[in-house]
């Protein structure tokens, strides 16, 4: 397999954590989809990274989908439940966290995209989408609680999923002190920040 990317997407993080924790091997291709000279669409029309390339050439894309094909490779530490209430709470937490990721990057977008001169960018949808990725938060730490992990009594998609979304906000966010106001999020971040998966993707 290989796996289109950039390394500081958090959606390719997602996935690289997911091909980590799982043990398989892939070759990573580095992707600027912002060049000019990007080839991206050869492989997504949609333009966008992570892009999984199958052996027969086949292309699989957007995260939340390569990670679940992921899961199925390898029974080694099974990610994603396969049916009912515990599959949809894992899924409802990825949707949570890639939901923050998605507000955050329109914020970062608006306020630093070269295509727009400056009087053309809006503090009112910076501050709609800022406002997005606060209360994910506030739903996070309400829903994390006391608990170990997010989902269960063992890490899941919906572990990965928070920690690269905290992730992120550090590597592109850092005045935001998401720590003091939600220290179970700190918590989990700093026991999930010990694996090898964590460690091996940081942001660049």
């Amino acid at each position: 397999m290989k796996l289109i990317g950039a390394l500081s997407s958090p959606y390719v993080r997602k996935v690289r954590m997911v091909l980590a924790e799982k043990k398989l091997d892939y070759q990573f291709i580095p992707e600027n989809v912002w060049s000019d000279h990007t080839q991206i669409a050869a492989s997504n029309p949609l333009g966008k990274v992570p892009c999984l390339l199958m052996e027969g050439g086949e292309s699989v894309f957007d995260s939340r989908v390569i990670v679940e094909y992921i899961d199925t490779l390898s029974p080694v530490g099974k990610l994603i439940p396969s049916a009912g209430r515990e599959r949809a709470e894992v899924k409802t937490w990825e949707a949570l966290a890639d939901g923050l990721l998605d507000a955050s990057i329109l914020a970062r977008l608006e306020s630093t995209w070269a295509g727009r001169a400056e009087t053309e960018r809006s503090d009112a949808w910076i501050a709609r989408q800022m406002d997005k990725v606060h209360l994910a938060l506030q739903a996070m730490e309400r829903g994390l609680g006391d608990k170990a992990f997010c989902s269960g009594i063992h890490m899941s998609l919906s572990d990965i999923a928070v920690v690269c979304a905290l992730g992120y906000l550090d590597f592109r966010f850092p005045q935001i002190d998401w720590r003091s106001p939600h220290p179970s999020l700190h918590k989990l971040h700093d026991k999930m920040a010990l694996r090898a998966s964590f460690i091996d993707t940081q942001p660049q």
